[in-house]
C-alpha cells in the first residue's frame, strides 16, 4: 500500500481491515537521531485525541525532568507501512507533533520549527519545494553485526556489475521507499568503494524532511538483512570521498517557478539565494553537525567557500542544468548527519529574509576552486568555517539562528556540540575516536 493521505477515520478503517496491529510514532530529537513509540493498533483512537505520552526528559534537547511530560500526536497525512517488516501483523508508521500537556505545540519540537518556516513562506506568497541527494556507504559487518571499515565493494562513480555489489541492494531501497509513498529519482555507486547516492523527487520542504528521515531509517534496516552496515558518517574515510546530502531547491510564487531556465534569474530568485549566501556561516553547525562534518569540506567535490556559479560542482551554489519545474538552486555543502527539520527550517527562513530584504546577489565564481589557490587569495574568497567549534562561533553570532530556534533551545543544542568538541579534543582530535564514536550510529 502507498503512503496514506486520508482522514483519521479512514486510516482507523484501513488499519482494521489490513491486519495492522503496531504504530510506530515517530519523531527525532534535536541531533536528528530518529526517535518513535510503539503502540498497539487499539491504542490509535486515543493517540489522535489526547497524543500519547512519553519522558521528554529522556530525548536529547528535550527538557529536563522537571517538566518531562510530553505527547506525540499523530499526523494522519505521514500514514505509511513498513515494507520491510511481516506482511502479517504488519507495522505502520507516522510522524508526530510533539505537543505539551495543555495541547500546545511543544515549541523544541524541530518539526514544528519546520511547519512554521512553511507556514511563513505561505504567508508571504511563496512555496518551496526541496529535493535531497543522499550518499552513504555500504560496509561488512562484523561481530555483533557491529560495522567494519570494509566496503562492500571496490565500484567507482556509475559502475555496473560486478564491480557495483550494490545494485540489487539499491533495488530493493527504491521499491521499498516507492511502497511508502516515497519517489527516488535516480540511484547510483559513487566515488568512493561501497558508496552509493540515490535522489528524490521534489516535494514541500516537511515532507521531504519527513521522506529523509523514512529513508535513512529504511535503508538501515533493509541492509541489515545482508549483514551489511549503511553509514551516512560524513567522511568514514579520510582517502575517500565523503557522504553529502545536497540539498536542491526551487520556489515558486503564483505557481511559477521563480528559477527561470538559462541565466536570466528572476529578481526574487537572486534574492533568495543572496540571503541563503549571506546566512550560511551561521547555519553550517545546524547542516554540518559533526567534527567529522569538516573533514569532508574542499575535496572531492565538497564546497569549501562562500561561492555561486552555474553548473560548476566546485561551488557552495550551483544553478544545475535543467529545465522547467525542475529549475533550481544547489546547495551542496550539507551532509546526512544533520537534523533535516532544523536545516530546511533556517534555510527557508534565510532565503526568505534575503526577498525582504532585496538582497543583492553577487556576481558568479567561474573558476574551478579546487585548483585557484591564487584566485582565492586574490579574489579574498571567504571559507565556510573550517571545524565545528567555527561553525558554533558564526551560528552564536547569527540572529537568525536565535529568532529560528529561540535562545533555550540554542542553547541546548550549543551545549550538546561543545560536548562532543571537548570530548574529541581530550583526545587530541583523533580521527579515529570519530570513528568509534560516530560509525555505529550515524
Amino acid at each position: 500500500m502507498n503512503a496514506i493521505n486520508d482522514t483519521m477515520q479512514e486510516i482507523l478503517e484501513f488499519v482494521r481491515e489490513n491486519d495492522v496491529k503496531f504504530i510506530r510514532l515517530a519523531f527525532c530529537d534535536l541531533f536528528g537521531v530518529q526517535k518513535n513509540i510503539a503502540i498497539m493498533a487499539e491504542e490509535l483512537p486515543k493517540a489522535f485525541q489526547y497524543g500519547i505520552a512519553f519522558d521528554g526528559s529522556a530525548v536529547a534537547g528535550y527538557g529536563t525532568v522537571e517538566r518531562s511530560d510530553l505527547f506525540l500526536v499523530p499526523d494522519s497525512s505521514t500514514a505509511s507501512i513498513l515494507p520491510w517488516r511481516p506482511e502479517h501483523d504488519r507495522v505502520m508508521r507516522m510522524y508526530c507533533t510533539v505537543k505539551n500537556p495543555d495541547g500546545t505545540d511543544f515549541l523544541w519540537d524541530s518539526r514544528t520549527i519546520l511547519k512554521k518556516a512553511v507556514q511563513r513562506a505561505a504567508e508571504e506568497g511563496f512555496l518551496c519545494r526541496v529535493g535531497t541527494e543522499c550518499e552513504f556507504y555500504l560496509l561488512r559487518t562484523g561481530e555483533s553485526q557491529q560495522p567494519t571499515l570494509t566496503p562492500m565493494d571496490h565500484g567507482s562513480y556509475g559502475d555496473v556489475s560486478p564491480l557495483d555489489k550494490g545494485e540489487n541492494i539499491r533495488r530493493r531501497i527504491c521499491l521499498a521507499l516507492e511502497a511508502m509513498g516515497i519517489q527516488p529519482e535516480s540511484s547510483h555507486h559513487e566515488q568512493g568503494p561501497g558508496q552509493n547516492e540515490i535522489d528524490f523527487r521534489y516535494s514541500d520542504a516537511l515532507t521531504a524532511a519527513d521522506n529523509f528521515m523514512s529513508f535513512k531509517w529504511l535503508v538501515k534496516s533493509i541492509v541489515a538483512s545482508e549483514d551489511l552496515f549503511a553509514s551516512f558518517l560524513p567522511k568514514p574515510f579520510l582517502q575517500h570521498s565523503g557522504n553529502g546530502m545536497h540539498i536542491n531547491l526551487s520556489l515558486s510564487q503564483h505557481g511559477a517557478n521563480l528559477f527561470r531556465t538559462g541565466e536570466q534569474h528572476s529578481a526574487v530568485a537572486e534574492s533568495f539565494i543572496a540571503g541563503i549566501l549571506k546566512e550560511i556561516p551561521g547555519i553550517t553547525a545546524f547542516l554540518n553537525p559533526l567534527t567529522n562534518s569538516y573533514r569532508r569540506f574542499g575535496q572531492f567535490e565538497a564546497p569549501k567557500y562562500l561561492t555561486w556559479s552555474h553548473q560548476n560542482r566546485s561551488q557552495l551554489i550551483r544553478i544545475p542544468a535543467s529545465r522547467g519545474e525542475y529549475n533550481r538552486m544547489e546547495l551542496r555543502s550539507p551532509d546526512p548527519s544533520c537534523n533535516p527539520y532544523l536545516a530546511f527550517a533556517l534555510l527557508l527562513h534565510a532565503g526568505l529574509d534575503g526577498i525582504r530584504e532585496k538582497q543583492v546577489l553577487c556576481p558568479p565564481c567561474n573558476e574551478n576552486l579546487y585548483h585557484a589557490d591564487e584566485y582565492i587569495r586574490s579574489h579574498n574568497i571567504v571559507s565556510l568555517p573550517e571545524s565545528l567549534e567555527c561553525a558554533l562561533q558564526s551560528a552564536e553570532q547569527s540572529s537568525l539562528v536565535k529568532k529560528v530556534l529561540g535562545p533555550a533551545l540554542w542553547t541546548q543544542y550549543r551545549e550538546g556540540k561543545e560536548a562532543e568538541i571537548a570530548a574529541l579534543q581530550a583526545r587530541n582530535g583523533s580521527f579515529s575516536y570519530e570513528i568509534d564514536t560516530y560509525l555505529p550510529r550515524i
